[in-house]
């Protein structure tokens, strides 16, 4: 269960991603998956190195080989698509790094015809801005993620989320969304709201000039 700082640190993350424009829970979920899988690449990568230089052998099937990720002009070495890499750019850098260079990859990453490739063929990166990947990855960095039990208890935690999401409606109008509105309505001090929910209660006059403030007749 996640309870304490561990819950704290993961409500952290939930909410960058609300404010920096994904409001949709599954898609949050999705992009916090690909980022740990990403992660966790890394952490294997960096034990069999480990291993091999305890032994003086090269790495057996190394999950980050020699070389570079394609032939094209834009090519990047495929050591740049570590996340002990990539963390370490500048958030334009590292932005073009995952969207361009570290997706494509983990699509192809798996045999033709195996269960990896069947389930990451579609893996999208939808993340909008470097300012909010930074802002994740960063948030990302400080939860203990070495316990197995602790990466289940995160997952329920986020599912529950989702759960809530789903019975409840969305948490709350994100931030961005309310500034659009805001924007496109262009409110002044002396302008008068609609507020098309609004029904009288007892103790309220029926001079409220019903029909200007509710148009759909809902106060009568």
């Amino acid at each position: 269960m996640v309870t304490g700082p561990l819950r704290s640190q993961v409500d952290r993350v939930w909410d960058a991603f609300w404010s920096g424009g994904i409001a949709n829970p599954v898609e949050v979920i999705e992009q916090i998956t690909y980022l740990l899988f990403i992660k966790r690449l890394d952490e294997l990568h960096t034990k069999e190195e480990q291993k091999a230089a305890r032994f003086g052998d090269p790495i057996e099937n190394p999950i980050f080989p020699d070389g570079y990720d394609s032939d094209l002009p834009g090519r990047r070495p495929y050591r740049d698509l570590r996340w002990g890499v990539f963390t370490n750019f500048s958030p334009t850098e590292m932005f073009e790094v995952v969207s361009e260079h570290v997706f494509p990859w983990l699509r192809r990453l798996g045999a033709e015809g195996s269960s990896y490739a069947r389930n990451m063929k579609d893996a999208r990166f939808t993340i909008p801005t470097p300012a909010l990947l930074t802002k994740v990855v960063d948030l990302l960095g400080e939860i203990p993620m070495e316990d197995r039990d602790t990466k289940g208890d995160i997952y329920e935690y986020m599912l529950s989320k989702l759960a809530t999401s789903g019975t409840n409606g969305q948490f709350r109008t994100a931030r961005h969304i309310i500034q659009l509105m805001v924007d496109m309505a262009e409110p002044r001090p002396d302008d008068r709201i609609i507020d098309p929910a609004f029904m009288r209660k007892s103790g309220v006059s029926r001079d409220i000039e019903s029909k200007s403030l509710d148009p759909f007749g809902l106060a009568a």
